[in-house]
This record gives structure tokens, sequence and C-alpha cells, in this order.
């Protein structure tokens, strides 16, 4: 059974896991948009149009499969992190310095989610 906290957990790991899905998407279609103007490997166009078809079909392909939501928002940015930090490793130093506000902001959410299946019931914070 699911308490309370749980299904207010669920809901927001759900909404922001589409909205994740809508900003990777923004990305990848102004990425391709680009195509047009400047030269895109064979390559990223392939990845990026199966990301991107990926990204529209998960409102039905993984509408209640969490696990199949997180590998599609994982494929849809390593489709765009992978080949530019291959071809131009000096992306890479930038890219570990993001990490820091991603790896704090994950450890925040995991950190709710146990407080919200602990303190529930017991009146404790």
């Amino acid at each position: 059974m699911n308490t309370p906290a749980q299904r207010g957990w669920d809901k927001v790991e759900y909404w922001s896991s589409y909205f994740l899905l809508a900003v990777l998407g923004s990305v990848i279609l102004t990425r391709l948009g680009f195509a047009s103007v400047w030269s895109v490997p064979t390559l990223d166009l392939v990845l990026g149009s199966i990301a991107l078809l990926l990204i529209l079909a998960s409102p039905w392909i993984a509408r209640h499969r969490r696990a199949l939501r997180i590998a599609i928002v994982a494929y849809a940015a390593a489709t765009q992190l992978v080949p530019v930090s291959v071809r131009h490793p000096a992306v890479l130093l930038p890219l570990l310095g993001a990490l820091v506000p991603v790896a704090i902001t994950i450890w925040a959410l995991v950190a709710l989610s146990r407080k919200g299946r602990a303190g529930s019931g017991t009146g404790q914070t």
C-alpha cells in the first residue's frame, strides 16, 4: 500500500521526468533544426532522431514504467553529450563542473524521498 508521502514523491518524480524529457526534446529539436545551417555528422543526426522519437513516444511507452522513462532520459542526454565530448575533449572539463550541481540536486531529492518515507506518521521531521 502506498502511503501519502510515497504517492507525493511518485508525483514529483513523474512530473520532473516529463519536464526533463521536454527540455531534452527541445534541445535535440533545436540541434536537428540547425543541421540545415551547419554540417552535422550523420551519426549525430541518426542518434538525435532516434532520441527525439523516443522522447515524443515516451508519454505512451513509458507512462507507468519509471525505469523506462529514466532510460529514455539517459539515452537522450548521452546522444547529445558523448559525440561532442569524443570529438572535442576540451568540453569534458565544463561537463565535469556541471556535474556538481546535478549531484547536489540528486542528493537532495534522494534525501527528501527518504525523509518522506521515514517521517510519515511519526510526527518527526
